[in-house]
């Protein structure tokens, strides 16, 4: 009897291989540590603000959206959605400085 590999197995098993290296290339890095524990923090927090202020951004675009569909389409309900997406998206990019602002 033949042994038979129809695609679908062959590309199922293939999948499964390259998913096995991806992860072992990908899991393999070298942690290096840092004198100053502060570091770590600060770098995360650094990361933190930037994924808020790219968040912030998608918003700010958005809502600019709104306002010009609504300003199309002569609805004020839709308007006033935009601006307050517009005003949380202003909010939300300049969250860091906001907050350095405040903290002093």
């Amino acid at each position: 009897m033949k042994n038979k590999f129809n695609k679908k197995r062959l590309l199922a098993i293939g999948l499964k291989v390259i998913t096995v290296a991806g992860v072992l290339v990908i899991g393999n890095n070298t942690v290096f540590a840092t004198d100053d524990p502060l570091t770590v923090i600060n770098n995360l927090k650094n990361f933190m603000y930037q994924i808020i202020g790219a968040i912030g951004a998608i918003l700010l675009l958005w809502g600019i959206v709104q306002i010009g569909m609504a300003i199309k389409s002569h609805d004020p309900s839709q308007r006033a959605s935009g601006f307050m997406t517009l005003a949380g998206g202003v909010i939300i990019a300049f969250a860091k400085q906001i907050l350095e602002l405040i903290l002093g």
